[in-house]
Order: C-alpha cells, then sequence, then structure tokens
C-alpha cells in the first residue's frame, strides 16, 4: 500500500528534550532505601574493584553526595574503611572490609544486577503519566508532512492521525504485502518529542530493567546526563532521554513474554515489551500468526486498553501496576469478522483496510522505485508490468512488487553486465522468480539479456 520513494523528508526541526528529572543530592530524594543503596555500593565495589568516590558515582548514575553519604554510614557499620585520602572529598577512597566483603558475596548471590540505581516505581509512573502518548495530538498537516514522502491515499492518511488522537488501540487489515506493517512504523514520525526512559526501576526491593538499546534510542550524545557531578543542576543520570520508542512483536509473541521475565542467574527482571513501549508505539504484527491464539491475546489485554494499566507480578507473588500508555497498532492478514471477538473490535478506535493500490498511484510508485534505484523509467516498462499484472490473473497491484522486482532486475543487471535503463526483459524474468511462475514463454538461463 505505500512505499518509501525517495530518502525520508524532514518535518522541520523536532522539539528538543523535555526537561529530564534533576538529580537527587540525598538518600532520601533518590526514593530508594538506604539498605538497597548500600547493597548496591558494596557490590559494585566487591565486583568491579571501584574504590574512589568519583568510580561508584558515574558507575551508579548517582550524585556525589549521595554516594559520599551511603559510603560514610557503611564505614561506620564496618563494612568498608577508607584506604587513601586526596587533595580532596572527590580523591577519597575506600575499601571493603573482610566483614563488608563476606555481606557483599551474599547480596551478589541474591542479585548480581550492578549498575545505574533504580528509580522507584512511583517517580516512573508519574513521569510516564506526564509524557503520555495517548495525550498526544496531531493535525492534518502533521500527518501529509509525515508521509509526503510516499504514496498513501488522503483518506487512508487521515484514518491513522484520527486514530492517535483518539487515543484508542487500532486494527490495520488487508492482504500480504499491502503494506500494513510499513504503515504501522511510518506512524511514529508522528509521535514527536522525547521522553525519559529509566535505566531500571525499583519495585519492593526488585530490579526490573526497562531501558533496552534495541527499542530505546537516546535523543543525542549532547544530550546524555552527566553523572558523578554534585549539582542541583545537573539531570538524574538514573534516566535517559530517547526519542519515543517503536516496539514491535511478530509471531514469536506469547503470553509469556508479555509478564516480567526474571533471570535466575542474575537474579534481577527484565521489562516485558508493552512495559518497555511506554509513552510510545507498540506494533504487533501478523496477528493471527502468533503461537498464541488471536483470542487468548487479545483477553490479555482487554483490561489495559480498557483502564490504561496493566498488572504484572513478582517472583515473590506481589502485584503491581504500571501505565499501559503507548499508540496500539495491530497488523493482519485477517478480517474484523474473522476475529470473532466483539468485546476486542468494540475498544478499536480504528479498523482500517489497507487495500492495492489505484492505477496513478502505483505508477508513481513505480517511477520513484526506478529513480532511486537508478532504473531508467519508460512508459513502456511499466506498461509491460501491467501486462505481467494481467497476465498473472488480475494480482493486486501492492506497492511492494516495484521495490522487490526492481531489486531483481538490478541484480541481474549487474550479475550479467547488462544495460538496468532496458528492463523490459529482465521485469519480465524477475516477475517469474519473484512469484515463482517461470512460463514458456519467459527468458531461461542466459536469455534476457537486453
Amino acid at each position: 500500500m505505500t512505499l518509501l520513494m525517495f530518502p525520508a523528508a524532514s518535518n522541520g526541526p523536532s522539539p528538543g528534550p523535555e526537561a529530564p528529572p534533576r538529580a537527587p543530592q540525598t538518600v532520601e530524594e533518590t526514593g530508594l532505601s538506604q539498605t538497597f543503596l548500600i547493597e548496591l555500593v558494596a557490590k559494585a565495589m566487591f565486583q568491579r574493584g571501584l574504590t574512589r568516590l568519583v568510580e561508584l558515582s558515574q558507575t551508579l548514575s548517582l550524585s556525589g553526595s549521595v554516594v559520599e553519604a551511603v559510603c560514610q554510614f557503611m564505614r561506620r557499620e564496618s563494612i568498608l574503611e577508607i584506604s587513601r585520602r586526596g587533595q580532596n572529598e572527590a580523591d577519597l577512597q575506600f575499601d571493603l572490609t573482610a566483614g563488608g566483603r563476606a555481606r557483599a558475596a551474599d547480596w551478589l548471590a541474591r542479585s548480581s544486577y550492578v549498575g545505574p540505581a533504580p528509580v522507584p516505581l512511583e517517580a516512573y509512573i508519574k513521569r510516564v503519566r506526564q509524557q503520555s502518548a495517548t495525550a498526544l495530538r496531531v493535525t492534518e498537516a502533521d500527518v501529509r508532512a509525515a508521509f509526503a514522502d510516499v504514496v498513501v491515499p488522503n483518506d487512508l492518511q487521515d484514518q491513522m492521525g484520527i486514530a492517535i488522537n483518539s487515543g484508542r488501540p487500532m486494527l490495520l487489515y488487508g492482504s500480504p504485502g499491502s503494506g500494513k506493517t510499513y504503515l504501522a512504523e511510518r506512524m511514529r514520525q508522528l509521535l514527536r518529542g522525547s521522553i525519559a526512559v529509566p535505566h531500571a526501576i525499583c519495585v519492593h526491593g526488585e530490579v526490573i530493567r526497562v531501558f533496552d538499546e534495541h527499542w530505546h534510542k537516546p535523543w543525542s550524545a549532547g544530550d546524555a546526563p552527566q553523572a558523578g557531578i554534585d549539582s542541583r543542576a545537573r539531570p538524574d543520570a538514573r534516566w535517559i532521554m530517547c526519542e519515543r520508542p517503536c516496539v514491535m512483536a511478530g509471531g514469536e509473541l506469547t503470553l509469556e513474554m508479555l509478564d516480567l521475565s526474571f533471570d535466575a542467574r542474575a537474579g534481577y527482571y527484565e521489562a516485558p515489551p508493552h512495559f518497555k513501549a511506554n509513552n510510545g508505539l507498540f506494533i504487533v504484527d501478523d496477528l493471527g500468526r502468533q503461537v498464541v491464539t488471536p483470542g487468548a491475546l487479545m483477553n490479555r489485554w482487554i483490561v489495559p486498553m480498557e483502564r490504561g494499566e496493566d498488572y504484572l507480578m513478582l517472583r515473590t507473588g506481589g502485584k503491581f501496576s504500571i501505565p499501559f500508555n503507548m499508540v496500539l497498532v495491530f497488523c493482519s492478514n485477517l478480517r474484523p469478522q474473522d476475529l470473532d471477538d466483539s468485546a476486542f473490535l468494540r475498544r478499536m478506535g480504528q479498523k482500517v483496510e489497507v487495500r492495492a493500490l489505484g492505477m496513478d498511484d502505483y505508477r508513481k510508485v513505480f517511477e520513484g522505485i526506478c529513480t532511486a534505484a537508478r532504473v531508467g523509467f519508460r512508459d513502456d516498462g511499466f506498461e509491460r508490468l501491467m501486462q505481467l499484472h494481467r497476465r498473472d490473473g488480475q494480482r493486486p497491484t501492492f506497492a511492494c512488487y516495484p521495490r522487490d522486482l526492481i531489486n531483481l532486475v538490478v541484480s541481474r543487471a549487474t550479475y550479467l553486465g547488462a544495460d538496468r535503463n532496458d528492463a523490459g526483459p529482465l521485469l519480465e524474468w524477475a516477475w517469474g522468480v519473484y512469484f515463482a511462475t517461470p512460463r514458456s514463454d519467459s527468458p531461461q538461463s542466459g536469455e534476457g539479456r537486453p
């Protein structure tokens, strides 16, 4: 249905990062218990051999004042001792005592998490609500700009823009190859601005990793928070300013993946994909092809979709809720009536069918792909393509076909040393290879050289 024709056009300057949370200056301001911080500091010293305050501050993403306060308490409790004094407090070095090393080893056996200090669940919930994705509003001009460089009918663009403004999930359905997944991913351009994503959160003393390099793209290196500097003007390094994420799950999605994943060896949890998609876009691709049935998957999400929050359980049995705040898009080859779940469909803001392109739009896509691939576009070449469509049982004019066919044309022309601007015979060869429908009148082996 859609296909990138030219390099993505800019929609104007992107809004800069929102103000990140400020760095806590006291143990109380971190929102974490002193016991938790003591364990984290001791594990970092034991596992990584860190001794200087500045190293601990950078590793744990905590201000120097917080780390120093924790270390001084640990010193009074004979968990560590001063090994060297420098010219200033930043050069002060500590070592674990014998008793401290034994306790650190026990704490590591329970949880080997050593890294940026987590943020408390309450702070995470507050932040997600402040940077809500479902509160975003887009205009017709925003949508036209986002799709300016692709061939997408205006009515389809409008349906997607309205779906975002509704704050409700969206179902894109249509035949394989119609462009549903591409359209869904393209919607990311409508989710403007930056968000703060924590490295991890702490729930009832348990650590849950949230930041995922695969899905969370930092806003820019220049905006990265600076750790180890004791100043209220500095941001809280436990958070990373990122673009709004676009998380995708396909046929591999199972119900178990939607729960917390506990690593018994590491002793901490990994957040599920929809958790990581908060404040962004979550695409469930190929609905109906998962191991789990569509009905079971829908039942799992009916409550989160209705209430805007999801409930997760720790290994200890403790339950807690997190915001379910994202633009949720389902892509499926199934028609809505085939899903046979009225309760689920009722919660969809838009049910959009992605159809084949009209002749004029299909010609635009073919011409754009030829230009991008440096293949000469000719009217007789496009007419040859349409003859192949008619000859092969009126195959639908999906926009993925010109891209894939021209890629094959270029590959074969390069291999043969042929002129890619005379793509007629090569195009017919590509059609037979692509659709696995060789014909007696198609060029064979060495034939097809222009």
